[in-house]
């Protein structure tokens, strides 16, 4: 049997026996994901999933897609792959968990200057542990080399993600009242948004890279690295026995931006910034890029990835049944009579 091989696409730049190396080095990786109603294998036109439509009375669909940002760089300066993947995942699951949607399935796609296979497959495990960390299965991707478009060792890396939620259990923003408390999910650090910033503050391309921070106890390059926090897990487990009025995933735009998307009209969120606990790195592009608090809440976590609108009674039980799953929590603010905006005071 002749085996797939043109010598003529592969002069022009593009070698798709590599593709076919990468999809076997990767299989032992998508193999961690799988999960009960996956049809089928990687390798086919399509990535099969079937819903248990059991679980649901009134099952509804929910999608989400992202990236990873320029924080892409920052891996190809540092030769470490295995970690963006997991915030490709982060950014697309953390999103559709914020209507209360369970992700099932999630499809990646690397654009590269040329296929490298190990490369590919050590891009891939990260994706695949953002799955397992997410609790979906990876059914599919693709892998497409633009050569003359982009250099050789580039490369990009985005995501889509499909998950499932009863439409009577979608999280109802109107449910909200002055008076609910708002929840911290401590971020593990800058997470994957504003790298275009971190790099303009940074000589990350030359003596900061390597650079020794004592307060965050590694050099700059791998601290920044660290991928993002998934919430899904404690998040769902806590929407069962708790009422969540609000969810809100901190990405790019920071606290301004991103929680008064999960605000009804006429509420306001109040935000104590003495009980925030700001973690040290952002203290650290403050301080070096000049920035003004208002532009670090602006664009950063600041140390917060998740917010979660709670009734004030239920606060403490909601604290403990994160705890009790392996997710820190602590109060930061309330929900106020207001202009559906952000008070930090």
């Amino acid at each position: 049997m002749e085996k797939s091989f043109s010598q003529s696409y592969a002069a022009a730049g593009v070698d798709i026996t590599a593709g076919y190396e990468s999809v076997e080095l990767m299989k032992k990786h998508v193999k961690r994901t799988m999960i009960p109603g996956v049809l089928g294998s990687i390798g086919g036109f399509a990535g099969l999933f079937e819903l248990d439509l059991a679980q649901y009375s009134k099952p509804v669909l929910v999608s989400g897609t992202d990236g990873v940002g320029t924080k892409i760089r920052l891996a190809q300066l540092l030769d470490k792959h295995d970690t963006v993947g997991i915030d490709c995942v982060a950014m697309c699951v953390n999103d559709i968990l914020a209507c209360g949607a369970k992700p099932l399935i999630f499809l990646d796609y690397i654009a590269c200057g040329k296929n490298e296979p190990e490369k590919i497959a050590a891009i891939v495990a990260g994706v695949a542990e953002g799955c397992v960390q997410a609790g979906c299965a990876l059914v599919g991707g693709e892998t497409a080399e633009h050569p003359g478009m982009m250099p050789e060792q580039d490369y990009d890396l985005a995501g889509f993600t499909v998950g499932a939620v009863d439409r009577d259990a979608i999280l109802d923003v109107n449910e909200m009242k002055a008076g609910d408390v708002i929840l911290a999910l401590p971020s593990t650090g800058v997470h994957s948004n504003g790298f275009s910033l971190v790099r303009k503050v940074f000589d990350l391309e030359g003596k900061d890279l390597h650079r020794y921070v004592p307060e965050l106890g590694a050099e700059l390059g791998e601290s920044l690295l660290t991928p993002t926090r998934i919430y899904v897990k404690p998040v769902l487990k806590l929407m069962e026995q708790v009422k969540v009025h609000g969810v809100s995933h901190i990405t790019g735009g920071g606290f301004y931006e991103n929680i008064p998307r999960c605000l009804p009209e006429g509420l306001s969120a109040r935000i104590e910034k003495k009980r925030v606990s700001i973690l040290p790195i952002f203290d650290l592009i403050a301080k070096e890029g000049n920035i003004p608090e208002r532009d670090m809440f602006n664009t950063y976590n600041m140390g917060v990835g998740m917010a979660l609108m709670v009734p004030g009674a239920d606060a403490d039980k909601a604290m403990a049944l994160l705890k009790a799953e392996g997710q820190e929590s602590y109060v930061m603010g309330e929900v106020v009579k207001g202009e559906k905006s952000v008070e930090l005071r």
